[in-house]
């Protein structure tokens, strides 16, 4: 996943653009970067690994000596972006979130056509970003081109590109992640996270639909292509990615988890004595849960961030997994001799919780049951970099269900999605028998899509049903 900020300014904008871009490290944790243009001094751009520092610190020195009028910054958890690009549109900087799936079909379809090069980066994949340039650079202006890389990929890919005299603005076709627009006098920015302009002094302007491509400057903000009719948004934002104080279409994460909780606990029939969320997302899963059933809402364990990395940076599984470990402090006085219900925002490889859930036994707990926010986890995500796993068999539902169905190599993950369904029903037993769980109830997709307030058809369900 990436985060994205960018200023269009009458005045310097470094400042706005430093602030803004930090509000984004909750959605990357491996490489950040930086691009301003000044009239005088042209582009500037910097890089920094933000694997074991925090945004602020790598770029300290940055604010200091960079200056411009325009900028963008962007938090990656995979390629280091943004790319500064020269080409027979000019120089331009560009930024993108998003996945291609079909990579090596692209690449193979330019080198034929176009003779140029590609860098590898050290995992020896291609940079996403640079191939997206690659793509627009085929086409004879940028709005063209940005349009004809969103219609070649295979996947899902918001598009942000500066130059010197504005900030072009795309997102993707199908809206699977959002752009937001803030203003204040004399300038405008252009934000993943609507949060994240407003201690700057901007108030909201508008959200582009899907599709849509604005350029940016500081006097104005002036659609080229118009929205799309069709939107397929992730739900995932809400349950799990989306910072506490973000909305998305206008609708608030903070009080989607609260609705999610609630409907959690009016389906269940367990009498915990205290509710509890896994820190940080699944907290406010568990305040509505508490809210709505009148049971304590309570915090048995505090997550210790001052000095630990984020638990999912590391690439090694074990490494990820001690570190969830090791951030979890107990509260010895709430959890002796009590029942606890524990609420996540999904279980995905099972490991972490199966580990939180021994951590809680230990420090003396008699039950432990736990509400995952989501539904059953059934397929990888196809349009955005959620996770970095080789495999969907990674996923615990997936090993699950090979367990029970044997040699069958096409199991009708329907049923596995269906609630009602007894195979449905297994899975869920074997999964709670597995990571020695009390019980486990997953929250509903019919429940948790209301929790939203949206149409369901605008909603991207894949990773639950896979339905496109």
């Amino acid at each position: 996943m990436s985060g994205f900020f960018g200023v269009a300014s009458k005045e310097d904008c470094v400042f706005d653009l430093f602030f803004g871009t930090d509000y984004h490290s909750h959605l990357g944790t491996r490489r950040a970067g930086m691009a301003v243009y000044d009239r005088e001094e042209g582009f500037n751009r910097a890089i920094h690994n933000i694997e074991n520092a925090p945004f602020r610190t790598k770029f300290d020195k940055e604010v200091g000596r960079m200056k411009g009028n325009i900028g963008i910054g962007c938090i990656s958890d995979y390629e280091p972006q943004p790319l500064l690009i020269r080409s027979h549109h000019g120089t331009f900087a560009i930024m993108t979130v998003g996945k291609i799936n079909n990579t090596d079909e692209i690449v193979n379809r330019i080198l034929t056509t176009t003779p140029t090069h590609f860098l590898e980066m050290s995992g020896g994949d291609i940079n996403a970003t640079e191939l997206v340039a690659t793509i627009i650079n085929q086409k004879e202006n940028l709005i063209e081109g940005i349009q004809y890389a969103q219609d070649i990929i295979d996947g899902s890919m918001s598009i942000i590109i500066m130059t010197p005299k504005g900030i072009y603005a795309a997102r993707d076709k199908m809206g699977r992640t959002p752009v937001t627009i803030g203003k204040k006098e004399h300038a405008h920015c252009i934000s993943f996270e609507c949060f994240a302009y407003l201690n700057l002094g901007y108030t909201d302007l508008k959200e582009l639909g899907p599709g849509e491509i604005v350029v940016v400057t500081p006097e104005e903000v002036r659609t080229l292509v118009k929205p799309g009719k069709d939107m397929k948004i992730c739900t995932f934002l809400w349950v799990y990615y989306g910072y506490p104080s973000s909305s998305y279409e206008g609708i608030s994460v903070e009080e989607m988890r609260y609705n999610c909780g609630a409907m959690l606990a009016k389906r269940d029939n367990v009498q915990p004595d205290i509710v509890a969320g896994v820190p940080d997302s699944g907290t406010a899963h568990a305040i509505g849960y508490a809210n709505a059933s009148g049971i304590p809402f309570s915090r048995p364990f505090i997550k210790y961030t001052p000095t630990w990395p984020r638990s999912f940076m590391p690439t090694i599984q074990s490494q990820r997994n001690l570190i969830a470990k090791m951030k979890l402090i107990p509260v010895h006085d709430l959890i002796q001799n009590r029942s606890m219900l524990l609420i996540d925002d999904s279980i995905v490889r099972g490991t972490q919780l199966r580990e939180t859930t021994e951590f809680l036994y230990q420090s003396g707990a008699k039950e432990v049951h736990i509400r995952p926010a989501c539904p059953p986890l059934l397929y990888g995500c196809k349009y955005l970099n959620f996770s970095r796993s080789s495999s969907e068999m990674d996923l615990i539902t997936r090993r699950v269900i090979k367990e029970m169905e044997g040699d069958n190599k096409y199991p009708n993950l329907t049923a596995y999605s269906n609630p009602e369904a007894p195979e449905y029903q297994e899975m869920v037993r074997r999964i709670g028998e597995q990571l020695n769980f009390t019980t486990l109830r997953y929250h509903r997709l019919d429940d948790m899509i209301d929790s939203i307030g949206i149409d369901r058809s605008k909603l991207c369900t894949y990773c639950w049903d896979g339905k496109e």
